[in-house]
């Protein structure tokens, strides 16, 4: 992975240093983590490393198109290295588990929109809040006005779900 990123870097015109390389890591290995669970993710691969630096991390590689932030209502910022396309995210209002779903079906209903007031519109940012299978399962109800689950909630929640897409899914072509 260190091989194919710091060649990425170099070819976004970024210096490859040992905080891009693990912020790089750490989205790709934790998707809709957020900064503080970015920086826990770096401080355990490479040590000592401000906060600061991560935000910085983290802010050249949104610049140069290799992470995306996504923010849900009433939850702090998510980083993601799912890049290349526009898709969307399902949200569990009881557990905060956050899983990646493609673009609503049909001809492209989520790029158009009713009066686009001039606008060139070339990204919609969705999201879908439910219950995830897991709180179903476990009879949790929840009613729209519910709060976002702490970030320690949402944390276990992405994990698991991260264990059991890597278990089961087809591996992907790396978007770096």
């Amino acid at each position: 992975m260190d091989r194919v990123a710091a060649t990425t870097l170099r070819e976004n015109d970024l210096r490859v240093t040992a905080q891009r390389l693990a912020v790089l890591e750490a989205v790709g290995a934790h998707p809709h983590a957020t900064a503080d669970e970015v920086a826990d993710a770096v401080r355990e691969k490479i040590g000592a490393v401000s906060r600061q630096a991560v935000y910085d991390a983290l802010n050249s590689l949104i610049e140069k198109g290799l992470l995306r932030r996504i923010q849900p209502v009433g939850s702090p910022a998510l980083y993601e290295d799912r890049v290349k396309d526009n898709h969307h995210h399902l949200i569990c209002r009881i557990c905060g588990r956050v899983d990646d779903v493609d673009c609503a079906v049909g001809e492209a209903p989520c790029l158009s929109a009713a009066d686009d007031l001039g606008y060139e519109i070339d990204q919609a940012d969705v999201a879908y809040w439910g219950r995830c299978p897991e709180c179903q399962a476990l009879g949790k109800k929840t009613t729209p006005l519910d709060p976002v689950p702490s970030r320690s909630g949402r944390r276990a929640a992405n994990e698991a779900a991260t264990k059991r897409a890597t278990s089961t899914a087809v591996p992907q072509p790396s978007t770096l």
